[in-house]
């Protein structure tokens, strides 16, 4: 029996081929798939715009960029590099609030409003001059809770709290709950430098001064709302200006409390994996396509009909020869370091 279809199959090989490929992409027009389980990413992007991002200590292609810029340009880069399916938001951090710009979006299907609304963010977007990191994690634990999936929040900030953490002004974080899944990118350098005054034209006017920072404790939770206007004083010297750096060991501690992560600003690459390697808590049913697996089997089949037994008798003769030239370049160079061996 197995004799019988060996000699079919040689005296019809071309028709059996020829057949198969044509049945192959048929198929393959049909676009057949398959369903599968896959993880749903959904992350929420947080850009922190206050006046501390302006601080120029961050480069891109070697070029001097503000702690902003750069975490635009993070930003763009972590889109662009996410799986099509994967859905994603972008907020504001400023004062002791987040706001979110729109619900979770596919990242392939709303491409250009995401990048878009990265290019459109701007200091002078922020509702307040104070930076209240802590204070904010409550809201935003309360924002994701009203969003339709899943989300994970991930904040682009260099820590800088102002006015300045004391006993007085620290939330306690011993009871919050909904830090899983969050990340914190600190952008930034430990070096640090000074914090440009802007005009509302964007135009620099000099640099904040360590006197607006040095809130007292006792009327740093009153002065809060009043602090946040614009001082037109100017730094004038080094000696005055704040020096701004991005505080690591702060974003440690304030993830290790609720239960988040902190991640290094400084490679795009080393966020996009640590942020994806984190679980996914939902999955959805989609289909797979096979198609391309049918057009490929078609075109081997159309491959096979234009190998004959003559041809097949060629390729194995000229590999055997070209594999006696190998061994004999082999043997011949081995001879020669025998001998030089010898004589040393």
């Amino acid at each position: 029996m197995k004799n019988h279809w060996l000699r079919v199959w040689l005296h019809h090989r071309d028709t059996i081929l020829l057949t198969t490929a044509l049945l192959c992409l048929l198929g393959a027009v049909l676009v057949p798939s398959i369903s599968i389980k896959r993880n749903v990413h959904s992350y929420f992007l947080i850009a922190d715009i206050t006046q501390s991002m302006n601080s120029a200590d961050m480069s891109i292609n070697h070029r001097p960029v503000s702690r902003l810029e750069y975490t635009k340009r993070m930003m763009h880069e972590i889109v662009a590099q996410l799986p099509c399916h994967t859905r994603v938001s972008i907020g504001l951090f400023a004062g002791d609030a987040v706001a979110a710009l729109y619900t979770p979006l596919h990242v392939c299907r709303h491409f250009s409003a995401l990048h878009e609304t990265i290019d459109h963010l701007d200091w002078r977007m922020a509702w307040t001059g104070n930076s209240q990191l802590r204070e904010s994690l409550a809201i935003t634990a309360k924002l994701l809770r009203q969003m339709p999936e899943a989300t994970k929040a991930v904040f682009f900030t260099d820590g800088d709290e102002a006015p300045l953490l004391h006993a007085f002004n620290t939330r306690n974080l011993r009871d919050f709950q909904g830090g899983d899944g969050w990340f914190f990118v600190g952008i930034g350098t430990e070096k640090g430098t000074g914090i440009p005054k802007l005009t509302e034209d964007n135009q620099m006017i000099g640099y904040w001064s360590n006197e607006s920072f040095a809130v007292q404790p006792n009327i740093a939770q009153v002065t809060a709302s009043k602090s946040s206007g614009r001082d037109d004083s100017v730094a004038l010297s080094d000696y005055d200006r704040f020096i701004s750096k991005r505080d690591s060991t702060y974003l440690q501690k304030l993830a290790q409390e609720i239960g988040a992560q902190y991640i290094n600003g400084d490679d795009t690459y080393d966020v996009l994996q640590t942020i994806q390697s984190h679980k996914s808590p939902r999955y959805e049913i989609v289909p797979f396509s096979i198609g391309w697996l049918l057009a490929t089997l078609a075109g081997i089949c159309l491959l096979g009909t234009s190998l004959h037994h003559e041809t097949l008798r060629q390729l194995k003769q000229k590999f055997g020869i070209y594999r006696k030239q190998l061994k004999s370049k082999l043997f011949n160079r081995s001879e020669v370091v025998a001998h030089d061996n010898h004589f040393q």
